[in-house]
């Protein structure tokens, strides 16, 4: 494995993030399609640079505020991405989050690269909970978080103005002890 490759399955690899992966990256979340259940607007190359830079940095989840920016690769390519981050007040709780380009859509790469994810986080003395928040309409990515068994413990109905509308939020949460073996 390369030194910046921090998970693989048989299928995907899971590594820190480089500046090479800028054109794959603002080609993926410059989609309209990817970009409406995002915080962000669709990416250009200056937004997505300034987004790959914040993403360099993040490499670590050992300290309070710590985060891990991930690529997921397939065969060399890069298909999506995958973070977790430390959350306040409570520092044993991480949160994640992933995208997927759609072109690689349908075929379990998603929920491989959360599973891998949801494992390095657990795999930390320290944590003891992930949580994923995410946009209502967002169906795929809630069926993800609970196909890798993450249970929802909210709906909030409109809690959000997002790119000019109200909407739900989801949130779906994992105990260390409820990680599938």
């Amino acid at each position: 494995m390369d030194t910046d490759t921090l998970a693989s399955t048989p299928r995907l690899t899971l590594r820190l993030h480089r500046e090479g992966d800028l054109e794959r990256l603002v080609a993926i979340h410059s989609r309209p399609d990817v970009a409406r259940y995002l915080l962000e607007e669709p990416w250009s190359i200056e937004s997505g640079q300034a987004q790959l830079e914040r993403r360099l940095g993040r490499t670590d989840l050992a300290e309070p505020a710590g985060a891990l920016a991930l690529a997921i690769e397939r065969a060399g390519a890069l298909i999506g991405t995958v973070a977790l981050w430390r959350t306040e007040p409570e520092p044993r709780t991480l949160e994640v989050g992933w995208t997927l380009d759609p072109d690689h859509g349908g075929r379990g790469f998603a929920g491989e690269a959360v599973a891998a994810a949801l494992r390095l986080a657990f795999a930390l003395d320290d944590v003891h909970r992930v949580t994923a928040q995410m946009d209502g309409r967002n169906t795929a990515s809630a069926r993800l978080a609970a196909r890798v068994g993450m249970r929802q413990e909210a709906h909030h109905r409109q809690d959000f103005w997002s790119k000019g509308e109200w909407t739900d939020t989801l949130v779906f949460a994992m105990l260390a002890d409820e990680l599938p073996a």
